[in-house]
């Protein structure tokens, strides 16, 4: 949880901060935000009242004092989740997702749609643009309580949202996907790769949102990951940090696209497990077999869960968290097998495990987290504490 501050001039961070307080919470009092975030009462109640004003806060009920002396019960306050609406659209080499969120973070509307293959960049961003407007018409919601679209989408993405070299999405070289999303939608556009997509819709939604840090590794048909430090999301210099999927787990394994060998992509993912059991089984159904005890299927997974295991070693030795999260797609029907591994490895190998443990946990939106972490995405970009905002002029 973010903590506030009681310096002059920073009343829109401190909103946010109590504004983050009351999301994150199932429902929470006055006495509770100044509590979590180091401001004083009055500071609180001020923010509040503005928050209630504004109506992206209500009043609901209350609870008990937990004063010795009895004293009047406490407010609770929680998010009004009608008070905006976001499209999330993850976009996946084979498919669009598109997702309608309330400002809880809870989808009102899912929607998946075949990708057509070798399909022009433009057609497929126009066809985004009207399915995220026929979506929002069908569900009633107004132009105005939309506070914007998110995208999540294969990286490397560089700081305008131009997509550079994305692997798997031949002809996508230098497509400025948000600038023409945001044209043909004619809603602001927030862009982000689909793994750090995923990591702040379960921030915003899903088991992380009181963690202070925690590691996302995302599985779908590529590896990637996202990073939430220090409450704060971390993205690097060029915007694409945290590749957990380019750790080297096999130095003499298959050759990846990156331009190196054994990397967790090129020995984990869909299209690499299907070539591992080599009998022309689609990855969903080599799963399922697994998940149902086949031996050489059951086999296959288990080695690509001890070589995420490896990665997953690596990671938080280097972060030093104490908090692992998978999700994706690829996590059907094989998400347990990946995180008992997983969970083994990081109890058992870290140099600081007798310090700490590391918890793993299966993301609840596992199936489309990507898709409602890009809902997130604008929820974040508008609500969320940024530290940036104390020292920038």
């Amino acid at each position: 949880m973010q903590q506030g501050t009681n310096l002059p001039k920073v009343g829109s961070y401190n909103r946010a901060v109590v504004l983050e307080a009351i999301q994150a919470s199932d429902g929470i009092s006055r006495v509770q935000i100044a509590a979590v975030t180091g401001l004083t009462a009055q500071t609180v109640s001020v923010i509040v009242r503005r928050l209630l004003e504004e109506g992206l806060v209500v009043e609901d009920g209350s609870a008990p004092s937990r004063s010795s002396s009895g004293g009047k019960p406490r407010t609770i306050l929680r998010v009004e989740a009608r008070a905006g609406y976001a499209v999330g659209v993850h976009f996946d080499p084979q498919e669009l997702s598109f997702v309608l969120a309330d400002l809880a973070g809870r989808p009102v509307t899912r929607l998946h749609l075949p990708l057509r293959p070798r399909a022009r960049p433009d057609a497929v961003i126009r066809g985004m643009a009207r399915t995220a407007r026929r979506i929002l018409r069908e569900a009633g919601v107004p132009d105005g309580k939309v506070l914007g679209v998110g995208l999540a989408c294969p990286g490397p993405l560089d700081a305008d949202g131009v997509m550079v070299s994305p692997p798997r999405l031949p002809g996508w070289d230098r497509v400025p996907i948000k600038g023409l999303l945001q044209e043909y939608t004619r809603f602001p556009v927030t862009v982000d790769n689909d793994a750090t997509a995923a990591a702040i819709g379960e921030r915003w939604a899903g088991i992380a949102r009181s963690a202070r840090g925690f590691a996302y590794l995302y599985l779908g048909t590529g590896i990637g990951g996202g990073l939430i430090l220090d409450n704060q999301v971390y993205r690097g210099s060029s915007l694409n940090a945290a590749e957990f999927g380019h750790i080297t787990v096999e130095p003499e394994g298959p050759e990846c696209y990156c331009g190196n060998r054994g990397c967790v992509e090129a020995v984990c993912c869909p299209s690499a497990i299907e070539a591992a059991l080599g009998s022309g089984a689609g990855h969903a159904a080599i799963c399922a077999a697994a998940a149902g005890g086949e031996p050489e299927a059951r086999r296959v997974i288990e080695r690509v869960a001890q070589r995420l295991a490896d990665a997953a070693v690596s990671v938080v030795n280097m972060l030093d968290i104490d908090l692992l999260v998978l999700g994706g797609p690829a996590l059907r029907e094989v998400g347990e097998i990946y995180r008992e591994v997983i969970a083994r490895a990081v109890a058992e190998r870290p140099l600081a495990r007798r310090l700490h443990g590391v918890r793993v946990e299966t993301s609840p939106i596992a199936a489309d987290a990507a898709a409602i972490g890009a809902a997130s995405l604008v929820f974040h970009a508008t609500y969320a504490p940024r530290l940036g905002t104390l020292v920038s002029g």
